[in-house]
């Protein structure tokens, strides 16, 4: 199975300088946990709803009506290709310890994200996707 088979497609991202209350509500409004962040036609990075807790609302001096995504987003992200094969994808999350995984095409251009969700949707019995779900899901 590959990548392109299982991810949420259709994905956008928004700038740097998108105020972190705005990505919040994003994130409700479309019932996911991240937010990819670019520039410059270029992904360079993500806000999860976990980064905007710790590295923002959990630190000292955080202004949340001035706060952007730059300010807590998580830098030098990891992707795999849509033609990747679905194994060699969940293997990298699971060594990375990472619950979503930016999709590229063969021009370097954001198509998608791999979740657990999708993983764990396309598991049905499978030991290996199972294994993963379990490991990567784990505190860490």
């Amino acid at each position: 199975m590959k990548v392109k088979e299982v991810m949420h497609k259709g994905v956008d991202w928004v700038s740097p300088d998108t105020p972190v209350n705005e990505l919040a509500k994003l994130m409700r409004e479309h019932d996911v946990g991240c937010i990819p962040i670019g520039e410059n036609d270029r992904l360079i990075g993500m806000v999860t709803d976990r980064d905007i807790v710790c590295k923002g609302l959990a630190s000292n001096n955080f202004d949340a009506r001035r706060a952007t995504a730059r300010d807590v987003m998580t830098e030098g992200i990891h992707c795999c290709r849509e033609d990747d094969d679905l194994a060699k994808a969940i293997r990298h999350m699971e060594t990375l310890q990472i619950r979503r995984l930016p999709v590229i095409n063969k021009s370097k251009r954001m198509v998608g994200i791999l979740s657990l969700g999708d993983v764990s949707h396309s598991a049905s019995g499978d030991n290996l996707l199972s294994e993963c779900v379990r490991s990567v899901s784990g505190h860490h």
